[in-house]
């Protein structure tokens, strides 16, 4: 198993599994990667959009030694077996689907803009 982030584009999930040898993008810790400073790195071509534009999660280890996996609401089920191929992950993995404001995207943003008009 491989801890990381990715992010939903465009119906795709782009991970990026930590590599321990990543100089770019690395959280305070050290030992995965900051989805802010991780962006400007591996964002599309062309792309002018900010790393909280699109839904995104991280994948680590609970301290019991299991998959867990954050991520925005608005990724659906059907995308886990595509995060969990990509992070190398082989065992049913813990989902924290995470509302707060570390994971909104402008979905969330235009889903609560909508509902104050």
């Amino acid at each position: 198993m491989k801890k990381g982030v990715f992010w939903l584009l465009e119906n795709d999930i782009i991970a990026f599994p930590f590599d321990s040898n990543a100089t770019e993008g690395i959280s305070k810790a050290g030992d995965n990667y900051n989805h802010r400073l991780l962006w400007q790195y591996v964002k599309p071509a062309k792309c002018n959009k900010p790393y909280d534009y699109y839904p995104r999660g991280r994948v680590e280890m609970s301290n019991k030694g299991k998959p867990l996996i954050y991520m925005n609401c608005n990724i659906g089920e059907e995308y886990i077996p595509e995060i969990m191929r990509r992070f190398e992950i082989m065992e049913k993995p813990i989902i924290h689907y995470d509302g707060s404001n570390h994971y909104k995207s402008h979905i969330d943003r235009e889903d609560n803009y909508s509902k104050d008009q």
